[in-house]
């Protein structure tokens, strides 16, 4: 059975998109990687490093998951055969985690948040995709002590040397 691996094992050669907002707005249950299915000018366009995530999350339809809102720009060198910048892209799974996706957004009310785009040391494109739940304010005022507390208990060990 594939299991999902931490994202510390995931192989980012080149991280094209990252969303950090993520992180904060939600709390991250499990990381998957998947694939994503580009045309050549997609390709094109992440290798240049344009593409943005921010926005974006993932749905489960008819057994596939799909990245919605997810903004890839024309290539600027290509011609009329170029691709919609934000048209959905089809997310490449196995058939086990599609359905443990499916059953977290279903059954608990999680939702799919892509994490990042990169290339893996293949030259393929993925997407680090995050089964979370989102945080209520009171728990991202708790995240934000916490960071500034790291933050001064590092300026303190630092100046105590």
């Amino acid at each position: 059975m594939a299991r999902p691996q931490s994202a510390a094992e995931f192989d980012k050669k080149k991280v094209v998109a990252e969303n950090r907002r993520a992180r904060f707005d939600y709390s991250i249950e499990q990381v998957f990687e998947a694939g994503i299915a580009l045309q050549g000018t997609e390709v094109k366009s992440l290798r240049f490093g344009e593409g943005t995530i921010a926005e974006s999350y993932a749905e489960v339809t008819g057994g596939e998951v799909w990245l919605i809102n997810a903004n890839i720009p024309e290539f600027s060198h290509g011609n009329r055969f170029n691709h919609e910048p934000r048209r959905p892209r089809k997310l490449l799974l196995n058939g086990r985690e599609i359905n443990k996706l499916h059953a977290g957004v279903m059954r608990q009310g999680m939702t799919l948040v892509p994490l990042s785009v990169y290339f893996n040391s293949r030259g393929r494109a993925k997407v680090e995709l995050a089964l979370a739940k989102g945080k209520k304010a009171h728990d991202k005022r708790e995240s934000i002590k916490e960071r500034d507390w790291k933050r001064d208990k590092q300026r303190l060990m630092k100046e105590r040397g």
